[in-house]
């Protein structure tokens, strides 16, 4: 899709999330609800670790996304508020284990699951989310929903498997960085505007473009979480600052940096990603700023909600395609 700048992407203005999600208030209250009622378990942990995980903030940013796609397309029925409730199930299902798999002790400014009851149960409970959710899926009787999510799933686990592989390898591309983030973070994005569409049985061209506009928005999204990590407080980012370059994962700022660095300085950040040396990350730091490394990462985070913002060419005019519109550029300003 050719490249048509918006005219708010260049001259940007703070935009404000809440604005945004008043417009899906009451159906988000729902979708929290329906969450609530199928974290009901006769397995206490499992009752304990799911209010625990699901009451810890965060924007329910894909739930919200499906929500606002449906709005766009026409209404909200049971289906999409189902699917939000499986949307926000599979994404907290990936945190759980990927807190395990980075040792993570914060999530959202708060201690992750695996700090507060183990690696084990977080593994277990992760695992009962993934089957929770399928079980609601099948509810739809839709097997193009099924297939979706499937797929969905599986390129999910194919990235983070991928991310594995990249960890402590300074060599990584900006490719192979590319390809674990639309795996691994984009597909969901990408599922939620498509499920929309299918439930709403839009035209095929429209499907296809929603799909690209969500795909397009979580990478935009990844990026600059990437970004934050050289840019944030601890206090905005809700984690540790440095966690990225303490678990050896060299994400764009990184890749960038060693590509446009001489001798010392591409050695620092070489040898923190293979050694995963939290204690580098000031010098570090430095060098991600001296060679603008955040700009640049910046700027391809600002490409791709540029392409999500195209995207949304065949969708007729109303207060929620501008909300996605708005969804897109809040993505590349945020702080948090």
């Amino acid at each position: 899709m050719a490249f048509h700048p918006h005219p708010s992407m260049n001259a940007p203005t703070p935009i404000d999330f809440d604005s945004i999600k008043i417009l899906t208030a009451i159906e988000a209250k729902a979708v929290d609800q329906l969450i609530i009622n199928e974290l009901s378990s006769d397995v206490v942990l499992i009752n304990q670790m799911g209010h625990y995980i699901v009451g810890n903030g965060g924007k329910r940013l894909r739930p919200m996304l499906l929500m606002l796609t449906a709005k766009a397309l026409g209404d909200i029925s049971d289906k999409h508020l189902i699917m939000a409730a499986v949307i926000e199930f599979i994404h907290t299902a990936t945190l759980l284990h990927d807190d395990v798999v980075d040792e993570s002790d914060l999530r959202r400014g708060k201690e992750s699951a695996n700090a507060v009851w183990g690696n084990a149960a977080s593994v277990l409970v992760g695992d009962y989310l993934y089957s929770r959710a399928f079980e609601m899926m099948v509810r739809t009787g839709n097997m193009r929903v099924m297939e979706i999510l499937s797929k969905t799933t599986t390129a999910i686990a194919e990235g983070e498997v991928l991310q594995l592989l990249n960890c402590n390898n300074p060599e990584t591309t900006e490719a192979k960085y590319l390809e674990v983030i639309a795996r691994k973070t984009a597909i969901l994005f990408s599922a939620a505007t498509r499920l929309s569409a299918v439930i709403a049985s839009v035209p095929t061209e429209m499907e296809e473009n929603l799909a690209l506009y969500g795909q397009h928005l979580g990478i935009a999204f990844q990026l600059i979480d990437d970004a934050l990590d050289y840019k944030a407080t601890k206090e905005e980012l809700g984690k540790n600052l440095g966690d990225d370059l303490a678990e050896g994962k060299p994400t764009l700022p990184l890749i960038y940096a060693i590509q446009n660095s001489l001798g010392e300085d591409a050695e620092i950040i070489i040898d923190a990603i293979k050694n995963g040396n939290r204690d580098a990350f000031n010098e570090v730091y430095a060098i991600v700023q001296r060679t603008q490394a955040i700009t640049y990462t910046e700027q391809r985070a600002t490409e791709e909600a540029q392409k999500a913002i195209n995207a949304l060419s065949l969708l007729p005019e109303s207060e929620y395609k501008n909300a996605l519109i708005l969804l897109a550029e809040f993505s590349v300003q945020r702080s948090y």
